[in-house]
């Protein structure tokens, strides 16, 4: 008799270093991103393996072609060669990967290599006869583990060839890195979201972020639940929370929303924001200066589980690349857009 799925064990958060913390992941499928085909998913599909949530466990969970795996795995090779898979990414630049084993420990990948393609093709017969460029050289793997790896390289990539060594699983696998080419210069008159996470928006910094991460404010879409936008703790102390978010470009604001969506009991009672451009300094600069930048859009009331737009009460700042949102004194907000056109 086959046994009853167990509670669910989700793999234990990382403190990431700061060049992936300041990156995007460039294989969030959404933000476009996707698995385009492997050489093998007997045990588990490739798709699973860019899914953005931390990979889980479950006890006793089987399927029809044995224990259920949360990520790629595939089956034991009989056979000389190795196992292989290609996915789609949000153009970039890449600055490393987080290749991560969670759960996997007596079938995990060994070592991993990893090439880098740019093609508007996502057709699996043309991608096989593209120019793959090696971004990863070889490297060892453990079981249940987080392989933070840096890497130097200023290619521009749309798609990853992933090669394991000889056969085995990858829980997930995060290409943290920089979104190239989102915006059509030539169009100079469009509007654009330009703190959005496919565009290449990012979030810079926080003072708390405990119930949902900033980088959920610039996702695609309305948020799916109260897990989907950006929580702070419960403030028991005077002041406010507040994030800095980098824009993908220079641009000069024209329309703001702010969307509360499934934060009810929990939303701001006001926000504001604040925005300049800003050239040289580091990015842990920015929290002081930030303090003290002029105001793009002054306090307002707010409204649960609602989208708020603004526009005649945005001020005429000019262009800027980063915006400081103020929330008083605590709680949630799922989306931001910063609708706007290049600077020149």
């Amino acid at each position: 008799m086959t046994p009853s799925p167990g509670a669910a064990i989700v793999a234990a958060a990382i403190d990431l270093p700061d060049w992936a913390r300041r990156a995007t992941n460039l294989a969030n499928p959404r933000i476009g991103a996707a698995a385009i085909c492997a050489s093998d998913e007997f045990f588990a599909p490739l798709a699973r393996m860019l899914d953005p949530q931390p990979a889980i466990f479950v006890p006793g969970k089987y399927d029809a072609n044995g224990k259920w795996m949360d990520g790629w795995e595939t089956r034991r090779k009989r056979t000389s060669g190795h196992d292989w898979a290609v996915i789609k990414l949000r153009r970039g630049r890449i600055a490393g990967f987080d290749i991560d084993t969670s759960h996997f420990t007596g079938n995990y990948a060994p070592a991993i290599s990893i090439e880098g393609t740019l093609t508007a093709s996502d057709e699996p017969d043309t991608l096989k006869q593209a120019s793959w460029t090696p971004v990863l050289a070889a490297t060892a793997l453990k079981g249940n583990s987080h392989h933070l790896v840096e890497i130097a390289n200023d290619g521009v990539w749309s798609h990853l060839r992933v090669h394991i060594y000889p056969d085995g699983g990858v829980a997930r696998l995060r290409v943290y890195g920089h979104v190239a080419g989102a915006f059509d210069a030539s169009d100079a008159s469009a509007l654009h979201d330009l703190v959005a996470l496919e565009n290449g928006g990012r979030a810079v910094a926080w003072n708390d972020a405990h119930f949902g991460a900033v980088a959920n404010l610039l996702l695609p879409g309305r948020g799916r639940d109260m897990g989907d936008g950006w929580e702070t703790r419960r403030r028991r102390e005077p002041g406010n929370d507040w994030c800095l978010i980098a824009l993908a470009a220079p641009g000069v604001v024209e329309k703001i929303d702010v969307d509360t969506a499934h934060f009810k009991g929990n939303y701001p009672d006001r926000c504001s924001i604040q925005a300049a451009r800003v050239d040289g300094g580091t990015e842990q600069s920015l929290v002081a200066q930030s303090m003290f930048w002029p105001v793009l859009l002054p306090e307002q009331k707010l409204a649960m589980d609602a989208g708020h737009h603004y526009a005649n009460e945005i001020a005429a700042l000019g262009p800027i690349t980063h915006v400081r949102l103020n929330i008083f004194p605590d709680g949630g907000v799922s989306r931001l857009r910063l609708w706007g056109r290049l600077a020149g």
